[in-house]
């Protein structure tokens, strides 16, 4: 293709460093989560961000945005964590084709009891090694790459 934008070598060097950190973190995360927690990291940040929301509810696809997820992988999750009495699905009282993730008290104390480890990871593998200027220009640039085309 003559018309191809070709990576610069610098763009190249950054892509691939980039690909390895979006590799690497991620996989630490998970390891760490099976191992301490026995939650997907997917799960956990489910679990978390239900968490977060007055009663500790959502609609699916309300959750499914917050949780970068399509709402078919969602529901896979969730049917798993209902299995363990983490979440429980109820219909939406107004309309009844919305289903509500609801975190369950035994999610929200599994949450609270897996966000310590979970927080020193993340400390571990990505703030412990950067500057507060680093820190601030990582979340520029986060936000750059986030936002809509």
């Amino acid at each position: 293709m003559d018309d191809a934008r070709w990576l610069t070598q610098e763009q190249q060097s950054a892509w691939r460093q980039l690909v390895e950190v979006l590799v690497k973190v991620p996989a630490a995360l998970e390891t760490q989560l099976q191992r301490d927690a026995g939650l997907t990291h997917m799960g956990y940040l489910v679990m978390m961000t239900l968490s977060e929301h007055p009663e500790r509810r959502l609609p699916m696809s309300h959750l499914a945005k917050r949780a970068c997820a399509s709402l078919s992988r969602l529901s896979h999750v969730v049917a798993r964590l209902e299995e363990k009495g983490w979440i429980r699905r109820e219909r939406d009282t107004g309309d009844g084709r919305v289903q509500i993730a609801v975190l369950t008290d035994d999610g929200f104390d599994k949450v609270v009891a897996t966000a310590p480890g979970h927080a020193e990871t993340v400390q571990q593998l990505v703030f412990d090694r950067l500057t507060d200027a680093q820190v601030r220009q990582l979340t520029k640039l986060a936000e750059a790459l986030l936002k809509n085309p």
